[in-house]
């Protein structure tokens, strides 16, 4: 007998939520009626009823099918739920509910999502790399200064790690100032550098003796070689 329960069970099957809909369904103006009734199209379309009516949808719910037909047609007015034709093996047509709205909502939240964090992400390096700057040349940035850091950042595209290795480097050889920052910055993205490690073994290669043209590196050549452990 508990296996005829086990077996009757799975053959009712299952439904996976997305955890995205669970979490988002009040922002995009469904309560939970709204909800419970839109996984009940949903479990119907995982059964194989594209088009179950509002009796359907409604028989294991606590509204009648008029309410449940009301909020079917709010949720296609919203874009939430929509219908489409569908053809059988013998060309002939039918409707059908589809989710494709719903599923390009989540979807275009989560892209919305992650753009934010990245935003969140990038105001903070700035923030933190204008503090780190300021710390080192121990006083505030000029307005030039802070528009040559933003261009590095904006125009240039450097990653605000290697800005920051960049400006520890100036330090080490001695030559606190924007230009050599962007001299050194400049070089690395020549040479295609544009992380730590890269950086690293740019420098190791940079540093590897050269006597046909060593007078020629010293007196031709930023020394931006030095590097600082991470």
């Amino acid at each position: 007998m508990d296996k005829e329960i086990f077996l009757a069970w799975m053959d009712e099957g299952t439904l996976q939520i997305p955890q995205i809909l669970l979490k988002n369904y009040t922002k995009l103006g469904l309560n939970e009626t709204d909800l419970v009734l839109l996984l009940h199209v949903y479990s119907f379309i995982q059964r194989g009823n594209e088009f179950p009516t509002p009796e359907e949808l409604s028989g294991d719910m606590n509204i009648s099918g008029g309410e449940c037909s009301s909020i079917l047609r709010r949720m296609v007015q919203q874009n939430i739920l929509c219908i489409e034709e569908g053809y059988t093996e013998d060309s002939i047509r039918y409707e059908k509910y589809s989710l494709k709205p719903l599923w390009l909502k989540l979807a275009d939240m989560i892209a919305n999502d992650l753009k934010n964090d990245r935003m969140q992400k990038d105001l903070h390096d700035e923030s933190e790399l204008y503090t780190v700057f300021e710390k080192e040349f121990g006083r505030p940035l000029s307005p030039l200064e802070c528009e040559t850091l933003a261009m590095w950042m904006d125009q240039d595209h450097h990653d605000s790690v290697i800005i920051k290795a960049a400006l520890r480097e100036s330090v080490i050889s001695g030559k606190l100032n924007f230009r050599y920052i962007d001299r050194i910055l400049f070089e690395w993205k020549k040479n295609g550098v544009q992380t730590i490690e890269q950086a690293r073994r740019h420098g190791e290669k940079f540093r590897q003796p050269k006597k046909a043209n060593s007078e020629y590196q010293k007196s031709n050549t930023v020394p931006f070689y030095n590097w600082l452990e991470q």
